[in-house]
């Protein structure tokens, strides 16, 4: 992308990365505390599709436990980061008694963005299909993620894709988003789209917020981290803005003393706003404060 395209405060806004003094510090965080979890917990590997990154882990529950399920979908950007990178959000809600699947997805630029989303709703209609037999209860699904992941999590909440891959439009039952992005147009003024390589046209079609249910039926919770940016501020209210005003249960919330990639941590605790909204999507014990809002 050439100097003349980029809006300069835009490409700041959405710069992720600098937003925090060490990025590295996450990155290797992320790392080690999914190698405990690793370590801790029994967990699959389980393919959704032939491509070599459509695979998925999953942290199964005892046979027949109808356990609801929680599919978490990394960040990154589109562009790195893996499943191996987001084991950490799976022992707090495993010792509640859910079922975690972790999805793994190609990367951007390798990867164009309808395919990576593409990967991830295949990913989600694998589970409905086959969850039961990790102990999972297909009808009860909560999907969340975080950054890119969130993005990715809200076009798994969009309408008009159901028919296509042959699933219910009640499969998914709820909705965690993490510090997304539902409104893909002003990446094209960012370095952003230097490796997704969208249009004005593909930009709204790949956006969550252009394709809300009519009237949702999942409740949604939309929260962000209070240190982050003005855009990404942005961004998670308008989200939890239109879901309520087009009639569905919507709560948002700014975690206090959070900044973008230290947000997505607080799922490992059950006290947080984060891990007590998880654990209330899914029926679960709740401690915390994380109610959804009617």
């Amino acid at each position: 992308m050439s100097a003349p395209d980029l809006d300069p405060y835009l490409d700041v806004q959405y710069d992720a990365r600098a937003s925090v003094p060490d990025y590295d510090v996450y990155a290797r965080l992320y790392r080690s505390l999914s190698d405990e979890a690793y370590a801790a917990l029994p967990h699959k590997e389980a393919a959704y599709g032939p491509g070599a990154r459509e695979i998925l882990d999953v942290f199964p529950q005892p046979p027949h436990a109808d356990a609801p399920v929680f599919v978490f979908v990394h960040g990154g950007y589109w562009r790195a980061l893996s499943k191996e990178e987001s084991a950490f959000v799976a022992p707090m809600l495993h010792r509640a008694g859910a079922v975690v699947v972790s999805v793994d997805y190609a990367l951007a630029p390798g990867a164009t963005l309808p395919q990576i989303v593409d990967q991830v709703r295949r990913a989600v209609v694998w589970t409905h299909r086959e969850i039961a037999a990790y102990g999972g209860d297909p009808g009860h699904v909560v999907i969340c993620g975080s950054s890119a992941g969130g993005h990715l999590a809200g076009m798994v909440l969009a309408d008009g894709w159901h028919d296509r891959y042959g699933i219910p439009v009640d499969a998914v039952t709820g909705g965690l988003l993490i510090s997304g992005l539902h409104d893909l147009t002003p990446l094209l003024r960012t370095r952003v789209n230097g490796w997704l390589d969208l249009n004005l046209s593909s930009a709204r079609e790949n956006s969550p917020l252009f394709h809300l249910p009519a009237a949702p039926k999942a409740p949604l919770v939309a929260c962000h981290g209070a240190l982050e940016s003005e855009e990404f501020i942005r961004q998670t209210r308008g989200i939890a803005d239109t879901w309520a005003a087009c009639g569905g249960r919507a709560r948002y919330a700014s975690v206090p003393d959070r900044d973008h990639f230290s947000v997505a941590v607080d799922l490992s605790d059950p006290e947080s706003t984060v891990g007590a909204a998880a654990l209330n999507l899914l029926g679960l014990d709740c401690a915390g404060d994380g109610a959804v809002s009617t």
